[in-house]
């Protein structure tokens, strides 16, 4: 994808109240750094699309992630719905070590909670390059936007 222009970004991104279960509060800083990230810096269309800049509202209905995109406006765009059992093991993994990370931040070494950092963004880029895949033919990102979403996509499947 090429440099991202006005029209090839998003300006909003909401997660669906509905699809969002309890959360600790590391988990809540984790959604609302990637939302800012996100909204700082994206590309982001829907393919064969021109008229961005985009608002994104990101879901969970019947097991499946939803991509509700629209104009900034609000006019709607398209909708997508991705399977989200090719991310069900990446983001239990995922969460396992989170957990891990966030423990260790507080009580272990650098070097351990370095080695445990290095095992979190690996998952992470794996779970990133997975939607890249998924979204391919439906909506043009680039990797940083995929890592961003995927958070995102993490933070509506953990339900505390």
């Amino acid at each position: 994808m090429t440099a991202p222009t006005d029209s090839k970004r998003l300006v909003a991104v909401t997660l669906d109240e509905a699809s969002i279960g309890r959360s600790s509060a590391d988990i809540e800083h984790e959604r609302a750094v990637a939302i800012y990230d996100l909204i700082e810096q994206n590309a982001f269309a829907p393919v064969d699309h021109e008229g961005g800049p985009y608002a994104l509202q990101l879901g969970i209905a019947e097991n499946r992630l939803v991509f509700d995109v629209r104009l900034a406006d609000g006019t709607p765009v398209i909708a997508h719905m991705l399977s989200l059992t090719p991310f069900r093991r990446i983001v239990k993994d995922y969460f396992l070590i989170c957990d891990s990370y966030y423990k260790a931040i507080r009580t272990s070494t650098p070097s351990q909670i370095e080695a445990i950092d290095m095992g979190r963004r690996g998952l992470h880029d794996e779970g990133s390059r997975v939607l890249m895949e998924r979204l391919k033919d439906k909506i043009e990102v680039d990797f940083d936007t995929a890592r961003r979403l995927f958070t995102l996509l993490s933070v509506l499947h953990w339900k505390g």
